[in-house]
């Protein structure tokens, strides 16, 4: 009996009483249904079978209803747990005869044969009966406290996988947020040092500069704190940066943005899209003596979504001779913090299932082509 006071658990499972005790007749029907047939083949009287099952299973169902209704009144509570320790083992013991007695009336009832009175009950058949029940009654105990500590260990586990997700989740939240703000300054010093520069030689320049950098802090300051946005506020803040672009490049930038309908809804990380740009046009077409084009196109492809930056620049073979000061279209790994930082934080969100590369364009310039999830709105 000390076995079956070690493998009692801990804690039982947040179950239902009723519930409980349901499953663990079902497990007493299975064990009385195996010492039925047990009893059978020691005794060599085939013939005996349903009868023994008639008693077994009254005998076994009985000390269940019996111990298990006073296990699980008290049993939760590990105060009264430990208090009720030696009562318990008490009643497991004193459970067999009595068990043992009531369930061969019962079955002696079910079966239409009279039984005996209980001044006639003694007898030693019935004494090794009544320890072969108690046999029974420990292992069928046994077994069910069992299941119940692994069900107990299983829903920790289960519990203890939830944090450790939650957790994940927000130390990756958190990282993405810290790439992110690794952008956002990067920006805006450089169109505040720029604009420090205009104030000096052209105040009329620099003052539209001001106002579409007003314009552009409204489309992505809000964009920017949430943890995803549309590609239709993707393009709308990109436009806004171009538009301030425009003004410091004047002429020698051209640029143009293809976004169909269908795709406006897609859900995708804030400003994803804002270093793919500004690697294009501070790396790529601002060297360039003339300036050149830039297009932004989205579209579907294999069921996944892929927005393309194309700029008509010096590429990436001029850049990595010293033109672009290597600060991301330098090589075709991308080293710049704007590229790197975008494939921490695809690698962060999506794992395997997205990608940035970067090729050369055609006739000349760089192509980025970035592919992730398609996540309709």
């Amino acid at each position: 009996m000390a076995s079956l006071t070690q493998s009692l658990p801990l804690g039982a499972p947040a179950r239902p009483r009723l519930k409980r005790l349901a499953d663990d007749l079902g497990i007493s029907v299975v064990l009385s249904a195996w010492a039925a047939v047990l009893i059978t083949l020691i005794d060599g009287r085939p013939g005996e079978l349903y009868r023994q099952m008639v008693y077994s299973m009254c005998i076994g169902l009985i000390a269940v209803l019996l111990i298990d209704a006073v296990r699980l009144q008290f049993w939760d509570d590990p105060v009264r747990r430990r208090r009720f320790m030696l009562p318990f083992l008490a009643l497991v013991v004193l459970s067999a005869p009595f068990a043992h007695y009531s369930g061969c009336v019962l079955g002696e009832f079910i079966l239409g044969a009279g039984w005996a009175p209980l001044r006639d009950y003694p007898g030693r058949m019935h004494v090794q009966m009544i320890l072969f029940s108690l046999l029974g009654i420990c292992a069928t105990f046994l077994l069910i406290m069992n299941r119940e500590r692994i069900a107990r260990i299983q829903a920790e586990r289960g519990e203890a996988r939830a944090r450790a997700e939650t957790i994940g989740r927000q130390a990756a939240q958190a990282q993405l947020r810290l790439l992110q703000a690794q952008i956002e300054p990067h920006m805006l010093f450089n169109t505040l040092a720029n604009l420090q520069g205009l104030i000096a030689i052209d105040p009329g320049r620099a003052a539209t500069m001001l106002d579409q950098l007003i314009q552009y802090l409204r489309a992505t300051l809000g964009a920017t704190r949430a943890e995803s946005t549309t590609l239709g506020e993707e393009f709308a803040a990109i436009e806004a940066y171009l538009g301030l672009m425009a003004v410091r490049m004047g002429p020698r930038l051209a640029y143009g943005c293809s976004l169909p309908a269908a795709l406006r809804g897609a859900r995708l990380p804030p400003m994803l899209l804002q270093p793919l740009v500004e690697n294009a046009i501070v790396h790529g077409l601002e060297p360039a003596l003339d300036g050149g084009a830039i297009r932004i196109e989205a579209r579907t492809r294999d069921g996944q979504l892929e927005i393309t930056v194309a700029d008509s620049g010096c590429g990436l073979q001029a850049a990595a001779d010293g033109h672009g000061h290597d600060h991301g279209h330098g090589q075709t790994g991308g080293h710049g913090i704007g590229i790197a930082t975008t494939r921490e934080r695809l690698q962060a969100l999506y794992g395997e299932r997205a990608a940035l590369t970067l090729a050369p364009g055609s006739p000349h310039g760089t192509l980025a082509c970035l592919t992730l999830p398609l996540e309709p709105a």
